[in-house]
């Protein structure tokens, strides 16, 4: 995929570098939460047992955006099939220095015509923490809108849950 300004495409291993820096950055440990990845190795098995495995089980996944100007990467936007929801649902994460530029904008717009058009989802979710006021605002700006709050399973944190439905 690609819009104005990013291309959007499949993580490979190539991109582990990438995946150290992100899953390290504040956002992704504050709002997402600390995953281990430290090493190349982590960051390895990360992209295999996560975003490779899932392009393999579900035809989609997290996918990387860069900069077409230069080929740099901003974040990783894409589809997350989790167990405890009914629907797929949409997951982003840019790096700070790309954040407050509509990039996680651009590129979940463009994720979620994917899924509706090429996927055939009839509806999308998103699940972030309540107090995450970036997401819920960017979540609102893309249409989807609040369902409830629920207690995760694994962690009992409370979570907001979004959802849009395909427009006909």
């Amino acid at each position: 995929m690609q819009t104005e300004h990013l291309f959007i495409r499949q993580l490979t291993l190539a991109d582990t570098p990438f995946i150290i820096e992100l899953l390290n950055s504040e956002g992704w440990i504050k709002y997402i939460g600390d995953r281990n990845v430290k090493t190349a190795e982590q960051a390895r098995q990360y992209l295999i047992n996560g975003p490779v495995k899932s392009y393999a089980d579900n035809g989609f996944g997290l996918y990387l955006a860069a900069l077409k100007s230069s080929g740099t990467p901003v974040g990783m936007c894409g589809l997350i099939k989790r167990d405890y929801l009914p629907h797929i649902d949409i997951g982003y994460a840019l790096l700070p220095q790309y954040m407050g530029k509509g990039y996680a904008y651009e590129t979940a717009t463009a994720v979620l015509g994917y899924a509706f058009g090429v996927l055939k989802q009839e509806k999308i979710l998103a699940i972030t923490l309540p107090e995450n006021t970036a997401s819920v605002k960017l979540l609102q700006k893309l249409g989807m809108q609040y369902g409830e709050t629920f207690a995760d399973e694994k962690s009992n944190e409370k979570l907001a849950r979004y959802g849009i439905s395909k427009k006909l």
